[in-house]
């Protein structure tokens, strides 16, 4: 199977910013690498505005719903109190996603700019497995009976006693109301966290959470749809261009001229090899996922190094007529690449290997997705830009038996947490940016007066989680001073009922 056919590659390659990699853990259990995708790694620049922050570690259980392993790890966690008052003042507790939380503490700038308002406390936890928050430290990951307890459910089991912990351990913590922060899965977590563990937080901002992109709760072609829509609208003929572009490939690619051909208009770090031609489609495809989320309004360094409003930069290369030759179209398309690749100039060549940032955690959400986090995806070539590709969960499960033994509960995340029917719970916002593809599995209807639901129609990937910017719109401005005035409402709820 090559690395880019087959349900499990397509649901990892369209789940960015859930679905990254980690250069930190040991990947010698792994015995099915071409189902691994890319390693993705970017350039660090220098962050923009500093922050600073207490590293600290708390000892977890390994198994909070279990009575034979006994052991425990270290949970790393990072707080700032600089503008706590205390006395009881809310914390602002950010739910660590699959990564290295330094990663995530320096892009939730949104948290850093309300906290002197708000008074609060910073608290960003490390979710286990990644980071430095290893159950089993460098054998944590070697083998399926470790991987045991990698699991969501643990996870916020680890939060709920990080919490309970700094209320105890903090003068002045003790009755502090505290209010789950997150993004993505991240931003999961913190609904999660309030609907498992009410008495922990008194409420959650559940940013781009796709807590419904599961089996049979929506349809698997929509995050795609997103996607292709958000091309359609940022140049004339972008995305049909993009579409013509999978056979323009297949016909180039056919010879070995073409091969060198394509292996230099994109300038590529290694020739490409006819069996190449399915992975270099995939780093394609993957491109455009990526810039779909990360399609903001200034210059950002969040994935890459990218312009202002990076579609509408990448569609100026793609405005063809629909019967433009296969190599002055795939000429355009390397233009267009070079913007999410090469914006700096500094890229000597482009390695299709590579796409985004290292500080995210592919392997364990490869084991996570495999599991209980099934999320199914599928592409037409119809409604999409992209060549045809329907879900089957069986070869799905095959897959992740093939790489760790195991096999998905398919629907086992709509049973714990309850699926669509979520109007018991209280005190969450959703938001989801119209331009962003995860959008498909978010809650975006208000279903009660505490369940709420804010659409930011010029927003991609959990914009409103960002620092404030000057170039930010409208539409994202009045959904951060939505949410606080919420924070407050909730804070002083708190405050009442003590």
């Amino acid at each position: 199977m090559s690395s880019w056919s087959g349900p499990l590659t397509l649901l990892l390659s369209s789940a960015l910013l859930l679905l990254l990699t980690s250069s930190s853990h040991s990947a010698a259990a792994l015995k099915a690498p071409h189902l691994l995708g890319r390693h993705r790694v970017t350039r660090s620049l220098p962050q923009q505005r500093p922050v600073y922050y207490t590293t600290l570690y708390l000892d977890q259980q390994i198994d909070h719903f279990g009575f034979l392993e006994n052991g425990t790890f270290k949970q790393r966690y990072l707080l700032n109190d600089l503008h706590w008052h205390k006395d009881n003042s809310p914390i602002l507790f950010y739910t660590g996603n699959e990564g290295d939380i330094t990663w995530f503490c320096n892009n939730t700038g949104f948290m850093w700019d309300i906290a002197e308002e708000l008074g609060a406390m910073l608290v960003f936890a490390e979710h286990r497995y990644y980071g430095e928050s290893l159950p089993f430290g460098d054998e944590s990951y070697s083998n399926a009976k470790y991987l045991n307890y990698l699991t969501s459910e643990q996870a916020l089991a680890d939060f709920a006693v990080l919490i309970e912990n700094l209320k105890k351990t903090y003068r002045g913590a003790q009755n502090s109301p505290v209010i789950a922060i997150g993004g993505s899965y991240g931003g999961m977590l913190s609904a999660w966290l309030r609907m498992k563990y009410p008495s922990a937080v008194v409420g959650a901002l559940a940013a781009s959470a796709p807590i419904w992109q599961f089996t049979d709760m929506v349809p698997c072609g929509d995050f795609y749809k997103i996607v292709t829509q958000d091309f359609a609208i940022s140049g004339f003929n972008c995305s049909k261009n993009i579409r013509r572009s999978w056979m323009a490939i297949n016909n180039v690619s056919s010879t070995d001229e073409g091969l060198q051909w394509l292996s230099e208009e994109f300038r590529l770090c290694s020739p490409l090899k006819e069996e190449d031609v399915s992975g270099f489609k995939g780093w394609l495809q993957e491109t455009w996922v990526n810039l779909a989320m990360v399609d903001y309004p200034y210059e950002a360094n969040f994935l890459q190094p990218l312009p202002r409003w990076p579609i509408k930069v990448v569609c100026s290369y793609l405005s063809f007529v629909t019967d433009v030759p296969d190599k002055e179209l795939l000429h355009g398309i390397s233009q267009a690449v070079n913007v999410y690749y090469n914006y700096t100039g500094n890229a000597e060549c482009l390695n299709i290997s590579l796409t985004a940032t290292g500080n995210l955690g592919i392997r364990g959400w490869f084991y996570q997705s495999c599991t209980e986090m099934v999320m199914p995806m599928c592409t037409d070539g119809i409604q999409d830009m992209f060549e045809p590709q329907p879900w089957n969960f069986q070869a799905f499960s095959d897959e992740c038996y093939d790489l760790f033994g195991v096999r998905p509960q398919e629907h086992w995340a709509g049973t714990v947490y309850g699926g669509k029917n979520i109007g018991s719970h209280s005190n969450i916002i959703f938001s989801n940016g119209r331009l962003d593809p995860w959008m498909s599995g978010g809650v975006t209807r208000t279903v009660s007066d505490s369940l709420v639901a804010i659409v930011i129609p010029d927003g991609a990937h959990h914009l409103d989680l960002r620092y404030n910017n000057e170039y930010d719109p409208e539409t994202v401005i009045r959904a951060r001073a939505v949410e606080v005035q919420y924070f407050k409402k909730w804070i002083k709820q708190s405050t009442n009922t003590r």
